[in-house]
């Protein structure tokens, strides 16, 4: 049933602007009229300077607020369905990230809560690339992802878990919204400046919400905002633009809000929504539970062989390695908060030593997320030859909007590629890394082997479940390939090391692809 509110015939408000009603072209002229005057009448092309001293921010964001009602909206919900993509999950380091189809998405905003909750169901649409949705042909996943002020979490059934590495992007997204960057630009005082775009009239609102963005939004001459370019802070890219495009804009309940919504991260598509349902003033009350408020990274260290530690207590490990001068770190997962801590624990646990080498499995942002944090330290970074140019170039942007560990250290990246083999030895232990053939996961996709402790190290091709699990009907294809790569590489291993899920013999990996012993 179609909610009351929901009707694409209301009338907008009579505010004197047009809200884009239909039949009302006098009073769009009207408007892109007025907004030339604001500019002192310089809107012939490029950036215009106003030369009226009185011309400032204030005036175009109060036309935006009248045309999009905002002195209506406390809260907003809109639902529809779409298309998306992995964000960092690209099997080629730099690549397309892997699309997906949204068969559900819906979006509640409340904003004098500062407050966020997000529900989506979304399929794989390409069979490469990525973990953070299930495989191809494997069904829809269903994500319910909140925001309340400085907390951001996700709920697993019943079952909160702290997402801080997404709290600024849902931060983005909260205030980068039609109504929500009008607030933001408000409090944060904005600047404008004019230009044209294909001989139409914008004036661009520049702001930056500290910590989260600094953005500008363009509003046309009917009041309405046509796009938010803003640059927000993320652990793997620094300072990333992010580009929202709001179209065909419709009347409800006595505000207007855009048909479609189509979004952009680093230059990739994310999100293209065709906006079904929009309901004004929903209930709200996401409040962020204590458990997430409480939330602080801890890592749980576990000895598996001697030198050798499995740092666990969190959706990613590590594992930390001694050397006889030096320090080893497989993986530096995340974000600043993780893999800060990873790094503490492996100076608490071999005092006196630096931390040479951080190796990365691959380039997924989940698992290439805290490199930064490792640049900081002044660690080497070992990545697979093939995203080495990736790292090199993403790990030079600035992250200037809210200043990671690197940012504030000064350092610059020293990166070594690897293909093939590659033995790193001291005399006293040796360490192999191996590349991981014929992958759908990643390309550049590698593991970690001790030979003489018979240990191996990997991320995403076997994640183990529980003790007790059942096989699956069908293997999973990247548990299949990664025991055809051991017997490859003729490998001797006696317990795998995930960087997801719990230390397990290998007579695990070949249990949940029905090898037999």
């Amino acid at each position: 049933m179609t909610h009351p509110l929901t009707r694409q015939n209301d009338s907008a408000p009579d505010t004197g602007l047009s809200c884009a009603a239909p039949g009302r072209p006098e009073r769009r002229r009207a408007i892109a009229a007025g907004l030339s005057l604001i500019g002192g009448g310089l809107l012939t092309g490029g950036l215009a300077r106003p030369a009226l001293a009185a011309v400032s921010a204030d005036g175009v964001l109060a036309r935006a607020e009248r045309a999009l009602g905002s002195a209506r909206v406390k809260s907003i919900r809109f639902a529809g369905t779409g298309t998306g993509s992995t964000f960092g999950q690209a099997f080629e380091p730099g690549g397309a990230w892997p699309k997906l189809t949204i068969s559900a998405f819906s979006r509640v905003m409340d904003y004098p809560a500062a407050a966020m909750r997000e529900d989506s169901a979304r399929a794989r649409s390409e069979v490469n690339g990525g973990g953070a949705v299930p495989l191809m042909g494997t069904g829809e996943q269903r994500i319910s992802a909140f925001l309340n002020e400085t907390y951001a979490w996700n709920m697993a059934g019943q079952t909160p878990a702290a997402a801080p590495v997404a709290l600024e992007a849902r931060q983005h997204d909260l205030w980068s919204s039609p109504h929500g960057v009008l607030i933001a630009a408000r409090r944060n005082k904005a600047t404008v400046d004019f230009k044209t775009e294909a001989g139409k009239s914008l004036a661009a609102v520049s702001f930056t919400e500290p910590g989260v963005m600094a953005a500008v939004a363009y509003i046309n001459g009917d009041g309405l905002v046509e796009r938010v370019e803003a640059r927000i802070p993320h652990p793997v890219t620094g300072d990333t633009l992010v580009v929202t495009r709001y179209t065909d804009y419709r009347a409800y309940g006595g505000a207007m809000f855009p048909a479609r919504i189509v979004q952009s991260h680093f230059g990739q598509p994310t999100l293209d929504i065709e906006v079904k349902e929009v309901e004004i003033n929903p209930a709200t009350g996401f409040v962020a539970p204590d458990a997430v408020r409480a939330f602080a990274e801890k890592v749980a260290s576990t000895q598996a062989a001697e030198g050798v530690w499995f740092l666990a207590g969190g959706s990613h490990n590590s594992v930390v390695i001694e050397m006889k001068d030096h320090v080893v770190v497989v993986e530096t997962p995340l974000y600043d908060g993780r893999s800060a801590a990873v790094l503490a624990e492996a100076r608490r646990l071999v005092p006196g030593k630096p931390i040479r080498t951080v190796i990365n499995s691959h380039h997924h942002f989940d698992h290439s997320g805290g490199l930064r944090t490792a640049v900081a330290e002044g660690a080497q970074l070992m990545v697979a030859a093939a995203a080495k140019p990736f790292f090199e170039k993403v790990l030079a942007n600035p992250n200037r909007i809210k200043p990671d560990l690197l940012a504030k250290s000064g350092k610059r990246a020293k990166i070594v590629g690897y293909s093939g083999k590659t033995v790193l030895s001291d005399g006293s232990r040796q360490l192999e890394v191996h590349a991981i053939e014929s992958s759908v996961h990643s390309k550049g996709f590698n593991l970690v082997y001790l030979p003489k402790e018979r240990l191996l190290i990997e991320a995403d091709a076997f994640t183990p479940g529980a003790p007790d699990a059942a096989p699956p009907a069908k293997p999973n294809a990247n548990n299949v390939n990664l025991a055809e790569n051991i017997d490859r590489l003729k490998l001797s291993v006696d317990r795998i090391l995930p960087l997801h899920g719990r230390i397990v013999p290998l007579s695990e990996l070949h249990r949940m692809i029905g090898r037999k012993a």
